[in-house]
C-alpha cells in the first residue's frame, strides 16, 4: 500500500483515539528537526491503557504494511515511544504528559490536529 507520511501520522491518530486515548495531538516537525517529519502525542490514564494504545496503533499501521523501526518503554508503560522513521510516536501515562510538556518543548511545530 502507498501512503504518505502525513497520512501514517493521521492513521497512528486515529488508531489512538479508538483506544480512547485523550490530548491527542500531531506536531508538523518537519522545519525544527531532521529526526522525523511528524510527532503523534497523545495520553491514556492508567499504564493498561497506554500499553492497548500503543498496540492498537502498532496493529492498524501494520495492516498497511507498516512498522516500527524500534519500540521503547513498553514494558513500564508509563511513556512509549514508537518510532516509524519520519513520524514517531509518543504514548504518555497522563502524569508523564504533564511532567515532560513535550508539546511546550516543540511549541513552535505546526499543530495539524488538537484531539483533547
Amino acid at each position: 500500500m502507498n501512503i504518505n507520511i502525513k497520512e501514517i501520522a493521521l492513521l497512528a491518530a486515529e488508531a489512538a483515539d479508538d483506544k480512547k486515548a485523550v490530548d491527542i495531538e500531531i506536531l508538523d516537525v518537519r522545519e525544527l528537526t531532521i529526526i522525523a517529519d511528524y510527532f503523534v502525542i497523545c495520553s491514556g490514564n492508567s499504564e493498561t491503557q497506554v500499553k492497548a494504545i500503543a498496540n492498537g496503533i502498532e496493529e492498524s499501521l501494520s495492516e498497511s504494511d507498516i512498522e516500527p523501526q524500534k519500540v521503547a518503554g513498553k514494558q513500564e508503560s508509563r511513556w512509549i515511544l514508537m518510532d516509524y522513521a519520519d513520524v514517531i510516536i509518543h504514548i504518555f501515562h497522563k502524569d508523564e504528559r504533564e511532567f515532560y510538556e513535550l508539546e511546550r518543548l516543540w511549541a513552535d511545530a505546526e499543530k495539524i490536529l488538537r484531539n483533547s
